[in-house]
């Protein structure tokens, strides 16, 4: 049996690496725009894992409805649902923006208005409290209804500028000391190394493998 992924995510930065982790899986891998599937999801968990769940299962039951309306029968591939809930915690702010990271100051306020905003919140604030994190669970619902979530985590701090375009969201202000610059001056290939994003999905190609192999 084949199989394809369908990822809930709309955000065609965070598809790139994806694709470019998940490439040697040798599976399609699907937005899900791509997908042709919308379902009504509403974030109300208190955890990345709580909120990578309830993504998950929703695209999950989309895809086995559209199924169903489709009369079932043979498939050519098996259908896996992965979700990821992301986001930026400092320290100094009680973990803020934690699991609200896309929703801060607006889903769609621009983010180099959101970065702003947290340098300016930091402003007086030395190095060393200005201790931060990206922290990434993804969940995945298999074919057979089986769920299961990895996690990522990358420490850093919290920069006093915007800086490089290599990446997006929070990452320009994201400084890695072990690097010396933000995540979004590290190269593709660095930072799905190093990345929250890319050791959870580095997780979830190893749990895959020991599912469908």
């Amino acid at each position: 049996m084949k199989y394809q992924i369908i990822f809930a995510t709309g955000n065609a930065g965070k598809m790139r690496e994806i694709r470019e982790i998940m490439k040697d899986t040798g599976m399609e891998i699907l937005s899900m725009k791509e997908a042709g599937i919308d379902p009504d999801i509403v974030e109300d968990g208190t955890t990345f894992e709580e909120n990578a769940y309830i993504k998950a299962k929703a695209v999950a039951q989309a895809v086995r409805a559209r199924t169903a309306a489709e009369g079932g029968g043979s498939r050519e591939c098996d259908t896996i649902v992965l979700a990821d809930d992301s986001g930026l915690e400092i320290d100094y702010l009680n973990k803020e923006p934690g699991i609200y990271s896309a929703r801060y100051l607006g889903e769609d306020t621009p983010y180099s208005v959101k970065n702003r905003s947290l340098i300016d919140r930091l402003d007086g604030v030395p190095d060393e409290k200005r201790t931060a994190r990206f922290v990434c669970a993804i969940a995945a619902v298999m074919p057979d209804g089986e769920m299961f979530a990895t996690r990522g985590v990358i420490e850093g701090r919290i920069g006093y500028e915007e800086k490089g375009g290599n990446g997006f969201g929070f990452d320009p202000i994201f400084y890695v000391p072990e690097y010396g610059c933000t995540t979004a001056q590290l190269s593709e290939e660095q930072k799905n190394r190093i990345s929250h994003r890319g050791k959870a999905l580095e997780a979830m190609k190893e749990q895959l493998k020991k599912r469908i192999s």
